[in-house]
């Protein structure tokens, strides 16, 4: 698959990045940034990032890879999680995955090409009393059967 990297420009990434500035604790900010703007957090930010938070470039990159929030390739318009905690499992949850799979054409942790969609699998998503649970970005969907996951899925 060919990289999915947009040309950034040196005036784009400062115009970020000023705000940090020698402010090292504050690389959760700036990432968050970065992300809100791209999507997900361009491999070309962390050198000019870690310059700007007077840290080093593996720094940087362990506190990307250390919190799941921050994605460092491009995800989908539409981030769909399946919960797959016990509550979820026990219930059904595999087969709400399986619909979610089939319907968008998907595996754990992959992004469409037409970047409309990522599946993600989550250990919890802390709402056991509606389980089966699974998200679509910001909404939650409970008590979720494959029958119920294919029309909402359909439905984005």
């Amino acid at each position: 698959m060919e990289s999915r990297c947009p040309e950034i420009q040196k005036e784009e990434i400062d115009d970020i990045l000023k705000d940090f500035e020698g402010k090292q604790f504050e690389i959760i900010p700036a990432l968050q940034a970065i992300q809100a703007k791209y999507g997900y957090v361009p491999p070309v930010f962390v050198k000019p990032l870690a310059e700007a938070l007077r840290l080093f470039p593996s720094q940087v990159q362990g506190v990307m890879t250390f919190y799941a929030q921050f994605s460092m390739t491009p995800r989908g318009r539409n981030i769909v999680r399946v919960c797959r905690g016990t509550a979820c499992h026990v219930r059904g949850g595999r087969s709400v995955l399986r619909t979610a799979n089939r319907v968008l054409g998907l595996g754990d942790g992959e992004t469409s090409e037409d970047l409309n969609f990522t599946l993600e699998t989550v250990a919890c998503l802390g709402a056991c009393a509606l389980s089966p649970v699974m998200t679509i970005n910001r909404t939650y969907f409970g008590l979720m059967n494959p029958k119920k996951a294919e029309t909402v899925l359909k439905t984005i």
